[in-house]
């Protein structure tokens, strides 16, 4: 039999002393400092004539500008039988204007150092990109074109539709999107917020005449602001705005309605046969940021489902494994928002899981969290706060928020103070308030044959 040579044992046991020897100098980290508040960069704002609204904003130190114009148009200002016409709105838009093809935007874009884009959400939609500080001016010269004289070639419809419909098929096929659907759809039957997904008939029968008209209604000067953030040059930056949105057409604001959602306590089956997880999608309608208790919401629910240090997370995911990657959410809207609790759970815990969500609801309902813990999420909130706001795309983020909700720019300016400002008896006061169980819509997709028997005791199961 071999043995080990001297040298070999001394280096294993060296390798077996290490890990113990480093753990007993392991030290505490040193304590958290005062996080900084967020502070909006000063800058101009004007209004042209035509009611275009702009702000310019001097930031940071990399030679680099974003231009980004915001108009209230979205996904809900369509028709019942419009879905998705806004998206292919905007997908039609970036080939071309009356002035240029898209392989010529493409390629100016990239000539000034950068890119542009046109996309579509459910309230908004934004023209822009970013690009080397000196070509500020001429990217507002581009985006004001692509926004203002869009040619819509007819012959890009038919290969935009396919990519559509292709998207829309990839979306149906994931348990995820499925539950979000038919979550929707139960809290706004009646509104565009409740109707995420066209047919792909839906979508293969829309028209260059209608995406014409659909642009024509809802793209104007009145609708839109026009953000310019970084380094460039101020003087030279407006007076390109002032020459390329001089004749944009003011037309109308905005008037949406906002949904009366709908909310009772039910389970909402979504057959998957065969499926070896099941995806709980759940919550109920809430506050929107319009609301003084908003920010009070927030820190309950990063406390309670929307933070890796959340409680729902450590039970079911790091006590219990029944899943890999639970999140719970604030989804706002304009003068609109819902809560949800989002899990992919192994098949046969789909009950249990559902019993361990509740249970961490009603337990932050029955006793309010210690100031330690409520510490440690202020601290997670507040650090991503301004970390999310340190760049141009952030600041303009932030700021077309605070213009959909007509909040004050004092909301950003103070949000830090205002999450620290929450008390452990005001989170308590909020989940009682504001998440209550009664009233949960539930929607389960996953194999029905091997779940619904486990959904039982938490609701009226409908299929």
């Amino acid at each position: 039999m071999r043995t080990r040579t001297p040298l070999l044992a001394l280096g294993l046991a060296l390798a077996v002393a290490a890990p113990a020897a480093a753990q007993q100098q392991r030290q505490a980290p040193p304590p958290l400092g005062t996080p900084k508040p967020f502070r909006v960069p000063a800058g101009r704002e004007i209004t042209l004539p035509n009611g275009l609204d702009v702000t310019l904003i001097p930031y940071g130190t990399v030679p680099k500008a974003t231009v980004r114009l915001v108009t209230r148009v979205g996904n809900v200002d369509e028709g019942a039988d419009q879905v998705w016409l806004a998206d292919l709105t905007s997908d039609l838009m970036r080939q071309g204007t009356t002035t240029r093809t898209a392989q010529q935007i493409a390629l100016d874009a990239a000539r000034m150092g950068g890119s542009v884009n046109v996309s579509t959400g459910m309230d908004q939609t934004t023209v822009g990109g970013e690009v080397l500080s000196e070509f500020a001016p001429e990217m507002v010269r581009l985006v004001a074109d692509l926004a203002m004289n869009p040619s819509f070639p007819a012959g890009e419809l038919p290969r935009l539709k396919t990519d559509r419909v292709r998207q829309l098929s990839i979306a149906r096929s994931q348990p995820q999107t499925l539950a979000q659907e038919k979550f929707r759809g139960l809290l706004y039957p009646d509104h565009p917020y409740g109707r995420l997904y066209p047919t792909p008939q839906m979508v293969q029968g829309y028209t260059v005449e209608q995406i014409r008209d659909f642009h024509g209604r809802n793209f104007n000067a009145a609708r839109s602001r026009l953000y310019v953030v970084g380094r460039f040059d101020a003087a030279a930056v407006e007076q390109a705005v002032r020459d390329a949105f001089a004749g944009w057409t003011r037309g109308a604001e905005s008037a949406p309605t906002p949904p009366t959602p709908r909310t009772a306590r039910a389970v909402h089956l979504v057959d998957k046969p065969g499926a070896v997880q099941s995806t709980i999608y759940m919550g109920l309608p809430v506050i929107d940021p319009s609301h003084r208790d908003y920010v009070a919401l927030q820190v309950t629910n990063a406390l309670l489902g929307g933070a890796f240090a959340s409680r729902i997370t450590s039970n079911i995911r790091e006590q219990k494994g029944y899943t890999y990657s639970p999140n719970s959410t604030v989804s706002a809207r304009y003068r609109d928002a819902f809560w949800a609790q989002v899990a992919d759970v192994t098949t046969n815990v789909t009950g249990a899981s559902l019993k361990e969500i509740f249970h961490e609801i009603d337990r932050l309902q029955a006793e309010a969290p210690t100031a330690e813990e409520l510490r440690g999420i202020q601290n997670y909130l507040a650090g991503t706060f301004v970390l999310q706001n340190s760049s141009r795309s952030g600041i303009i983020g932030q700021l077309s928020f605070l213009e959909l909700h007509g909040l004050g720019r004092d909301y950003l300016d103070t949000y830090v103070q205002r999450v620290y400002a929450v008390t452990p008896a005001e989170v308590q006061r909020i989940a009682r308030t504001y998440l209550d169980d009664e009233r949960m819509t539930i929607v389960v997709v996953g194999d029905r044959s091997k779940i619904a028997d486990q959904v039982k005791p938490y609701g009226q199961v409908v299929e």
